[in-house]
């Protein structure tokens, strides 16, 4: 039976009315499903592609940290290797710089003994220019072939004043005397004092010798003429160059030519044509080409009267172990104030000279009575 209304003059059965509801109802779940089945599958999808993605970056990160441990391996590794070489490199600089202090020892020994032998043997040491004067003339026979001079060198006792010392010379030996009987010597340098110890002065043997000169008033040396001809042709071309007095030449005696060193000697007739020579110190040889060579003067020279002397200063002495408490002038004043007293068993001095640390003197001698050189 079913169920009817009318309504407004027309039948209506309320149960088609809803089922059109439910159908109406059951499309708009049923859209609503799908919808919600699209945006599953939508975020499924997401998940998929969001666990792809997790995994290549988990992957990248498992990759980069072991890359990273193996940097960091690698690393260590070469710092324990740098660390090994620089300890290496600091055993060998420590070596080097023990070594370099042995040599420097050994260095300063050598210059010690060298100092030693150059003081022993003072005839290799360099002689001090000094200043000559004309003394007189000694007449000789014109026709003499050589001019012949002598000289006297005598050498000045010396001695290497060190840092740290000083020379004193008093005006009486008898100071020096009783000064070189003490231990040491207290000197008061303002507030404050220092031991200074005196040593008696040992001076080097000193030379004199006669050097004794010939020099060639017809025979001259030449040098730098060059092997631009045979030995015998570029001889020739030099006897025929050096006898032409249109170029300041004269008659030649004897010529002499070594072609490996450009070197000889030109020996002529007369005299004051090897003097003019020597003056112009040039001479122009004709070998094909004009070739300048020089022109020396040929002397001779030897040593004679050689002899060996030694003197000791009985008037000064050595002070040593001196501090520089102050500046050189005044510490130089302390000291002869205090050894010009007579309570410090001293006396008038005549000269003295303070050389400071790091520096060295020389101080000359001159025979007693006349004034000492530092």
């Amino acid at each position: 039976m079913s169920a009817e209304k009318q309504v407004n003059g027309e039948l209506v059965n309320p149960d088609e009315g809803r089922m059109s509801e439910a159908e109406a109802e059951l499309k708009k779940y049923k859209d609503l499903i799908e919808s919600a089945d699209n945006e599953r599958s939508r975020l499924l999808l997401e998940k998929a592609e969001a666990e792809t993605e997790k995994k290549r970056a988990e992957a990248e990160l498992q990759s980069f940290m072991e890359s990273e441990d193996r940097d960091a391996e690698r690393f260590n590794g070469d710092l324990l290797e740098v660390q090994e070489e620089r300890k290496s490199l600091d055993r060998v600089q420590l070596d080097l710089k023990r070594e370099l202090h042995d040599l420097q020892k050994k260095l300063q020994l050598k210059r010690d003994e060298t100092d030693s032998l150059r003081r022993k043997f003072k005839i290799e040491a360099r002689i001090p220019v000094k200043a000559v004067k004309f003394a007189r003339v000694q007449e000789r026979d014109e026709a003499e072939d050589q001019v012949e001079s002598v000289f006297t060198v005598t050498q000045i006792p010396s001695f290497l004043l060190k840092g740290g010392q000083a020379l004193i010379t008093f005006e009486e030996e008898k100071v020096a005397e009783q000064i070189l009987r003490l231990a040491k010597c207290s000197v008061a340098c303002d507030k404050a004092k220092m031991d200074v110890k005196p040593y008696a002065l040992s001076l080097d043997p000193s030379v004199k010798f006669e050097v004794h000169i010939q020099v060639s008033k017809k025979s001259i040396r030449f040098c730098n003429a060059p092997p631009t001809l045979p030995e015998e042709r570029m001889r020739d071309r030099l006897e025929l160059s050096f006898s032409r007095v249109s170029r300041g030449g004269g008659e030649v005696e004897k010529l002499e030519y070594h072609r490996d060193t450009g070197s000889g000697r030109v020996t002529f007739l007369s005299t004051g044509v090897a003097e003019n020579l020597v003056h112009r110190g040039k001479f122009c040889v004709d070998t094909g080409s004009d070739v300048v060579v020089d022109v020396l003067p040929l002397y001779e020279y030897q040593l004679r009267k050689f002899q060996t002397y030694s003197g000791t200063p009985h008037r000064t002495v050595l002070l040593g172990g001196i501090q520089a408490l102050m500046d050189e002038e005044d510490l130089q004043d302390h000291l002869e104030i205090h050894f010009q007293k007579p309570s410090n068993y001293g006396g008038e001095v005549e000269h003295i000279k303070y050389v400071p640390d790091v520096a060295q003197l020389t101080a000359f001698f001159s025979e007693d009575g006349k004034e000492n050189e530092a």
